[in-house]
């Protein structure tokens, strides 16, 4: 069928129809972003399950995120105490230091205190003994000087001149207080024994040094040197050759208390009395060996020798130092 023809119709304008398009295209678009806006703000609504066994599993996962948080929430408490205790732990440290420092400080001026204070009462007490002493001082010498003097004993002995001893002799040794004769006959009879067969292993220029005892507490330890004769040795004896001789002896006691205390030994029947009763005064001299502890003994004895009429030489002798002798040494001198 044919279109009919609308000769009078006018033309559509193209500009318009695009601006209504656009309009209606904008209005779409604003409705789009209106829409799309009120979708988001919209909280949404979780779906009730309708599984009880769900729901109480939802409860639970909700309490464990609670303690979870919790524990995070403790957890940190924690963190922060022990921050703070080390904190606090560092300030007693330091606290403690300074305490100690304080204290030794207050030791040492406590000590200088008391250090000061005793040598107050030390001189104070010093001072106190030296005024005793004072006095005791004037009270004696006022005693002194009231009394009337005492005679002075001035001991004397006869034939105080000295004489070499050449005939017989006896030896005692006085030493820590005690006094004992000394067996220097005894030993040297026992040296003599041995002198020959000890002579035979001696060559010129040889020395043998040898020891017997003990006898009576003693011991003797001597030398022995073989020697050529001089030529006035052998105008004296008429003999040449090499000869044997004792060159040097000591005396070795076994003991310090060997004897008997010089108290004692002045008595009636001591040890020492009755051995004294087999030597003979006037043939034998009494040699006393005596160390400087013992002059006091020395003087007992030697007024009691003196009383009994016997002739007596004296030997002092260094602290340490045993009897000893040789063929160089010297003769005792009696009185």
């Amino acid at each position: 069928m044919a279109r009919p023809v609308f000769d009078n119709a006018e033309p559509v304008n193209g500009d318009s129809f695009l601006d209504i398009v656009a309009s209606v295209v904008s209005i779409m678009i604003i409705m789009v972003v209106l829409e799309g806006a009120r979708i988001k703000n919209t909280p949404l609504k979780t779906a009730v399950p309708s599984n009880p066994a769900l729901a109480e599993l939802e409860k639970d996962r909700g309490a464990e995120l609670s303690l979870r948080g919790d524990v995070y929430k403790i957890a940190e408490e924690i963190n922060n105490i022990k921050r703070q205790s080390a904190v606090r732990a560092a300030e007693r440290d330091l606290l403690a230091t300074v305490a100690v420092a304080a204290e030794e400080k207050i030791r040492e001026r406590r000590e200088k205190l008391e250090r000061g204070r005793q040598a107050s009462f030390d001189a104070a007490r010093g001072l106190s003994d030296s005024q005793l002493e004072l006095n005791r001082l004037v009270e004696e010498r006022r005693r002194i000087e009231n009394q009337p003097g005492e005679p002075i004993v001035i001991e004397s002995y006869a034939t105080p001149i000295s004489r070499s001893v050449d005939g017989p002799e006896a030896h005692l040794l006085i030493s820590h207080g005690r006094v004992v004769f000394v067996p220097i006959d005894g030993l040297v009879d026992r040296v003599k024994s041995r002198l020959r067969q000890q002579a035979s292993q001696l060559s010129n220029g040889d020395e043998l040094t040898d020891t017997i005892g003990p006898v009576d507490g003693f011991r003797f330890r001597y030398t022995l040197e073989r020697r050529d004769a001089t030529p006035e040795m052998m105008r004296e004896t008429g003999r040449g050759g090499s000869f044997v001789r004792v060159s040097k002896f000591e005396l070795i006691p076994e003991s310090d208390d060997l004897g008997e205390p010089v108290r004692l030994a002045l008595q009636e029947n001591s040890d020492f009395l009755q051995a004294l009763v087999k030597i003979l005064p006037g043939r034998t001299t009494i040699t006393i060996w005596v160390y400087p502890d013992g002059f006091d003994a020395f003087r007992q004895v030697r007024r009691e020798l003196y009383r009994l009429n016997y002739s007596i030489a004296a030997r002092p002798l260094p602290p340490g130092t045993p009897i000893s002798g040789s063929p160089d040494g010297t003769k005792s001198a009696a009185q």
